[in-house]
Formats: C-alpha cells, sequence, structure tokens
C-alpha cells in the first residue's frame, strides 16, 4: 500500500482531487475519525486530507485524522508516509467494543464492515455486529462529544431486490429482501445502522449524514475481496483469463474508487441533516458480462465461464438489477470523473506497476 502512495497515476487522482472547489474551509482545524481506516474508500479520503494538510502552510489550517482499525500491522504500511505526522493519529481498536477516550470530535465517519460476498458467508455475526453494535457505539461517542457530525457508510444492498417497477433506485425505493438468509445480515444491519443514525437524531440531537455506495472498485481494494469485479480486476492484472460464475446479466452501478471518496467529502460537508444519499457514477452502469468483456479487452485474455463454489455462492447478491439515482447527490455539485472503462484501465495499471 505505501508503493501505491508513490504511484504517479494515483498521486495524479489525490492531487486532483485537492484542487477541487469543495469547501475545505469547513474543515480546517477539525478533528475527523475515520473507522475502517485501512479500507479501500476510507483510505482514498485518509490520502486524500493528508494531501491537502500538505498544500496548505499553517497549522491552524490542518485536519487531524485519527485513524481507526483492528490490525496495526496493516495499517503501518499503508499510512508509513504520515505514521509520524502530527495530524495523524492511529489507533487499534475493534468498534464492537465502545471507544476509549479520545476526546471531542468533530466528525466521525464510520466506514468498518465486512463488504464482500465471501466476508458475508464466512463471518456472519461480524458483519452484523460491525454495523450495529459499531454504530450504535460510535453514535454513543458521536452523541457525548460534541459531534458536528456522523457519517455512516451504507450500501445499494439496503435496496434489495427490483420488483421491476423502477428504473433506478431513488432514495425513498424499498426492495424486497429475505431475511431468512445468512447473506441478509449485510443487508439488514445496513438498514438497521440507518435506523440508529435516526433513532440518535430524534433522542440525543445527533446531526447525521448517510452514503449509500454502489460498487466500488479501484486500486485500494483488499486482495482478499471477493465481489465479482474485485476478481475480475484480479485476473486483469495478472494477465489471466477473466472467469465469469454467472450468465452476466446483472445490471449493476459502479463507481470509481477516488470519486467515491470525494462524494463522501461532499456529502459530509454539504449534505442536508438526516439524508441518506446515493453515490453512483450515472456513466458507469454496466452488466457483469460487459464488464468482464472490457477487463479482458485491457488483459489482452478472454472470458470464460466457471460455477461458483458453494461458501461464494452463499454470499452472492440475488438482484439482477440495482441502478442508483445519483441526482440528489449531483445537485449538490458532485460529479464523477472517472466513467467505468477509464477507472479499469487505472486500476489495472496501478495494480501491475
Amino acid at each position: 500500500m505505501y508503493k501505491l502512495r508513490d504511484n504517479s497515476i494515483y498521486q495524479s487522482d489525490i492531487k486532483q482531487v485537492v484542487n477541487t472547489e469543495l469547501p475545505w474551509k469547513l474543515l480546517e482545524g477539525k478533528r475527523l475519525l475515520i473507522t475502517g481506516a485501512t479500507g479501500m474508500i476510507s483510505s482514498v479520503i485518509i490520502d486524500i486530507l493528508m494531501e491537502r494538510n500538505q498544500s496548505v502552510d499553517k497549522d491552524n489550517q490542518k485536519i487531524y485524522i485519527i485513524a481507526v482499525s483492528r490490525n496495526a500491522e496493516k495499517a503501518k504500511c499503508s499510512f508509513a508516509p504520515y505514521w509520524d505526522n502530527p495530524f495523524f493519529t492511529y489507533i487499534s481498536h475493534d468498534i464492537n467494543i465502545p471507544l476509549p477516550e479520545l476526546g471531542d470530535m468533530d466528525y466521525i465517519l464510520h466506514a468498518a464492515s465486512n463488504t464482500h460476498p465471501r466476508a458475508y458467508a464466512t463471518d456472519p455475526i461480524g458483519t452484523i455486529t460491525a454495523n450495529v453494535q459499531g454504530t450504535y457505539n460510535l453514535l454513543d461517542y458521536a452523541s457525548s462529544h460534541h459531534c458536528k457530525r456522523f457519517f455512516f457508510f451504507s450500501s445499494v444492498e439496503i435496496y434489495g431486490e427490483n420488483r421491476n417497477d423502477v428504473d433506478k433506485f431513488n432514495e425513498s425505493y424499498l426492495g424486497y429482501i429475505d431475511c431468512n438468509t445468512t447473506r441478509a445480515g449485510y443487508c439488514e444491519s445496513k438498514r438497521l445502522g440507518e435506523a440508529l443514525c435516526n433513532a440518535f437524531a430524534s433522542q440525543k440531537a445527533q446531526d447525521f449524514i448517510i452514503g449509500r455506495f454502489s460498487r466500488v472498485y479501484g486500486p485500494t481494494m483488499s486482495m482478499e475481496d471477493s465481489k465479482a469485479i474485485a476478481q475480475f480486476i484480479k485476473k486483469a492484472v495478472a494477465g489471466e483469463d477473466i472467469v465469469l460464475k454467472s450468465e452476466g446479466n446483472q445490471l449493476y452501478s459502479y463507481i470509481y474508487v477516488v470519486d467515491a471518496a470525494v462524494a463522501a467529502l461532499c456529502l459530509l460537508i454539504k449534505g442536508e441533516v438526516g439524508s441518506a444519499i446515493n453515490i453512483a457514477d450515472s456513466a458507469s452502469d454496466i452488466t457483469l458480462k460487459d464488464l468482464a468483456a472490457l477487463l479482458a479487452k485491457e488483459a489482452g485474455t478472454k472470458v470464460i465461464f466457471e460455477l461458483p463454489d458453494a461458501i461464494e455462492q452463499a454470499g452472492y447478491s440475488t438482484a439482477t438489477k440495482a441502478i442508483l439515482d445519483s441526482t440528489k447527490i449531483e445537485q449538490l455539485g458532485w460529479q464523477a470523473v472517472t466513467p467505468i472503462k477509464e477507472g479499469l484501465s487505472k486500476t489495472v495499471k496501478i495494480l501491475r506497476e
């Protein structure tokens, strides 16, 4: 991960964000606690904020980051360039346990969660507790430590199955979820996490914002990620055939991780209190088979078909069409800048290097 931060393509992405017209002044001198800090989106957010700190001279313009995750060794590798920086603090902590005393916090971004099918299937209890018990612990800390805003990282998965009555999910849509399955632990616990945010707003006046992320991809993905797009990317990086474990007719929304990180910062700063907002790139709606074909072309290989094993099958989404309506976040002035073809090419090049 340290080498990732030396990559010229990734550096260019991060610097481009810092030069955007976000109202950065609203974050100057603020303390941000970010859970799941080494995760795909949160690690990019940290890189953006630390790059922003590099671009300003005065200490009172800099942003204080408290990064929280369980694996200290992984974090030290990921955040080696910042480890001794006075504006970066790392804490190894399981969010299923209440936070230690860290002082008042201006913003809390809760991104700690299992996020891929094999994790849902092999650690269903941990999947639920991070989204429920962990969210409760963090909201409890926020409400008792003058937190200006709590940001809950939610998911397209809360919408469930498309009932074939809409082309895109707007924020008021509610589809069907069969709660009597192992995989439902992820969808239902994300729904309950959103409900907890509303409960703390009602009972303890805690400000919150919810980002409902579409399927995210990019060079910060975990090598253990078992989502279809992550598997495709790993095969493309290795120059191998892309393995498709279905007919590939599923139609989903995707977003490049740097665009997702910018969207999160936009919502954190500009989002309406108590709202839940979709985060998706309208130029990156694509079927799995077309996604596989793009990566096979990038790798100079071909697409082959293979049946999933039982563990993979248990964690797979049964949704066949899950397109997010991104109108609301675009009204806040955010636009994705990296469409799917360009994002996949960048990701493969960065990971190869």
